[in-house]
């Protein structure tokens, strides 16, 4: 129908439905609790839509009626998939850890601004804990958890970066006062952007009583700033310095006030778009070709030279990985690591075992069961290379017990005290334990 001639029960409807579309996305991108005003807000615009379309009269025409219906469906969707996107399990988990960290910094950190001892060691192991537990929640690629993952770890990982900037720092500042008179007053401006940097902790942790805003302290750090410009330092370069340091310090505060907006830009949290993350695909890409060449070819040592120098390649581009600050893109690239470091393993083992073959010699019974051990070994680690499932698989029981079967034969061993059997059932035992926690690693469903 021409729009002029359509009814105007059926154009309200539309321009209804043109406003819920107009929502959609920020709806299908929310990542934040219930309980956050922007969720109030799109769940009061998607109700009130809904009272909108209730009101449309159909006049009983069956054409308006299916029409108020698909609308009705269509906002009735946006709403549950708000109110999923805030009580999804694992965007709940996410908010737990969060939780821990930020009583971690109001325990911590929060009195060492205010004139308390150190950073304790515990709380830099208690913050590493929880950020290595958020890389591991899983996302299944869901846009709105990969942004709340993504949020979260910036701001634990900009905490982190803040005091270690700030203990690393503090030996060589403030300088002395009978220096020159701009001095006192740089003193003073470091001494309010050290609490500066204790509030803008506080808030970007959710834990500041003072209710500070963003806004608010980025107002006092260009006062900060320009109060620094303003000084007279006549030409003195310890004092320029000096004042040039205390600068950095502030823009580099500045640049934290930022998060908020940066975490909603797409590159942020969509690690599978990451430069980085594309570069570890690509080796291990390569790692997999090269696996697979080398446990289907009919004669493997004429591989495994060309093979280890390639994989040994792969381990220098991974090296090479900008891990950009980011939690997520280190553990992906530590796991990339570990898939070729036991492909090279697994060339070594199966060299050695065919060196071990052309000599005849007579050795040592405990020596020979566990070389008879490592022989299994090399067996199972080839399973280990092919698995692809999870840890409810029966294959991955039937592997992981028999690599404890290895484990419980090499503690059998009895090298009567031969050092060279006593060090060959130390190394035995390492390699099996190693590929237990590579099975675990490749069954842990991990993603960026």
């Amino acid at each position: 129908m021409e729009m002029g001639n359509q009814h105007p029960s059926i154009s309200r409807l539309q321009e209804i439905q043109k406003e819920v579309k107009s929502i959609e996305q920020q709806v299908l991108g929310f990542s934040g609790l219930s309980d956050d005003k922007n969720y109030k807000k799109l769940e009061r615009i998607l109700t009130k839509q809904l009272f909108e379309i209730d009101s449309v009269d159909t006049e009983g025409k069956g054409d308006i009626q299916q029409a108020r219906k698909r609308a009705a469906q269509e906002t009735e969707r946006l709403l549950k998939e708000l109110e999923q996107n805030a009580n999804h399990p694992h965007r709940l988990e996410i908010q737990n850890i969060f939780q821990e960290a930020q009583a971690l910094v109001k325990e911590k950190v929060v009195p060492f601004y205010s004139g308390g001892n150190c950073v304790t060691d515990e709380f830099e192991e208690g913050i590493q804990d929880v950020i290595l537990r958020l890389t591991h929640v899983k996302t299944g690629g869901k846009v709105s958890l990969r942004k709340a993952r993504y949020h979260t770890l910036t701001k634990i990982c900009a905490v982190q970066e803040i005091i270690e900037n700030c203990v690393k720092k503090q030996p060589s500042l403030p300088l002395s006062e009978d220096a020159h008179p701009s001095v006192a007053k740089i003193n003073s401006v470091m001494c309010e952007v050290n609490r500066t940097r204790g509030t803008l902790i506080a808030l970007l942790m959710g834990v500041n009583n003072n209710k500070e805003t963003c806004r608010h302290l980025s107002c006092v750090l260009s006062g900060l700033m320009a109060d620094l410009d303003a000084l007279d330092v006549c030409g003195r370069t310890e004092i320029r310095n000096y004042r040039k340091e205390v600068v950095e310090d502030i823009n580099q505060l500045l640049k934290y006030l930022d998060l908020e907006e940066e975490a909603d830009t797409t590159y942020a949290f969509d690690l599978g778009q990451n430069h980085s993350i594309l570069e570890i695909e690509k080796v291990l890409k390569r790692m997999r070709e090269i696996k697979t060449e080398l446990l289907q070819s009919q004669n493997p040592p004429e591989l495994y030279l060309s093979a280890k120098t390639e994989l040994q390649g792969l381990i220098g581009q991974l090296d090479e990985v900008s891990l950009e600050k980011n939690p997520c893109i280190r553990e992906a690239r530590r796991r990339a690591v570990i898939e070729v470091q036991t492909l090279i393993t697994y060339i070594d083992l199966k060299e050695a075992l065919e060196k071990r073959k052309l000599l005849a010699c007579e050795e040592h019974p405990s020596h020979k069961a566990v070389w008879d051990v490592l022989g299994n070994l090399s067996e199972i680690q080839g399973e280990v290379l092919s698995f692809d499932g999870n840890r409810t698989d029966k294959n991955y029981i039937r592997l992981e017990e028999l690599l404890t079967k290895q484990l419980l034969a090499l503690d059998a061993v009895d090298p009567q005290g031969e050092e060279k059997c006593k060090a060959a059932r130390k190394q035995a035992v390492k390699l099996a334990q190693n590929i237990l926690s590579y099975l675990d690693l490749k069954s842990d469903e991990w993603e960026y």
